[in-house]
């Protein structure tokens, strides 16, 4: 488990967390509303080098950011307003699956088909007399590809 104490703390761990991803990785993302799961995508694409900026998809479901640096796309995806897996299908994630970072956002139950492997993050919010900042992440790695991360 990690501890981020502030937003920059938070897109600092996606930083490094970007550095381990590539073409192929799917990261499911769950927390609480507010939690800092778009703050922590910030971060990847930060170092991924993909084009931005980073906002909230809630409204358009998906958005892809081109890599500005020869690196994979990042496809971030927020799944709070879908039904059910039938809405995710009709988003077509798995076709650009091969060759990008695909980032899902409340994706927890709904996104884990996609593939075999897969990096699951969730963000829990600190105790109420902290302040409101601190945050504790915790990963999940699931299948070889992320055999081991914890």
């Amino acid at each position: 488990m990690r501890v981020a104490a502030t937003a920059e703390e938070m897109r600092g761990l996606g930083t490094e967390l970007a550095a381990l991803l590539r073409p192929g990785d799917l990261v499911v993302l769950s927390g609480p509303l507010g939690a800092g799961k778009t703050t922590l995508v910030q971060g990847i694409a930060e170092g991924l080098k993909v084009r931005g900026p980073i906002t909230s998809p809630t409204f358009v479901i998906a958005r892809v950011h081109p890599s500005l640096a020869d690196g994979p796309a990042l496809v971030h995806v927020d799944a709070y307003r879908l039904g059910g897996d039938l809405e995710v299908d009709d988003l077509d994630l798995d076709a650009s699956l091969e060759e990008s970072v695909t980032v899902v956002e409340w994706g927890e139950g709904l996104v884990e088909g996609l593939a075999d492997d897969r990096l699951e993050i969730s963000i829990g919010r600190g105790e109420p007399g902290d302040g409101g900042e601190e945050r504790t992440v915790e990963l999940r790695g699931v299948g070889t590809r992320w055999a081991g991360v914890a």
